[in-house]
């Protein structure tokens, strides 16, 4: 569980979103924006794309990240990846025909 401090890509307000994490070598991690498998990406997708620095919190933890979407091999290298490991992504995938972001959150401290 991570919990992200988004700004609103409109409104520039601060919104904390609790989400699945999924932890990655190099202190790393990956968040993707399935919304349960909803037609449309969730408002954080947005607020990320806007503004990719952001404040979480995992743990006891909070430190600043830098929020990158994975595209084309680094995606398709990782998504199996996922699926394999957390099979409730792939079955909220199979909901929708729309391509579920994936989210690399890397430390800046």
């Amino acid at each position: 569980m991570i919990l992200i401090h988004n700004i609103g890509a409109r409104s520039r307000a601060e919104r904390v979103t609790p989400l699945g994490c999924f932890s990655q070598p190099g202190g790393r991690f990956v968040i993707v924006a399935s919304s349960g498998g909803s037609p449309t990406h969730p408002n954080w997708y947005y607020n990320l794309k806007a503004h990719p620095k952001i404040t979480v919190e995992v743990g006891a933890q909070t430190f600043t990240v830098l929020a990158d979407e994975l595209a084309g091999a680094a995606r398709a290298e990782l998504w199996p990846k996922l699926v394999a490991e957390y099979p409730t992504v792939g079955e909220h995938q199979a909901k929708t025909t729309r391509q579920f972001p994936v989210f690399l959150l890397t430390r800046q401290d």
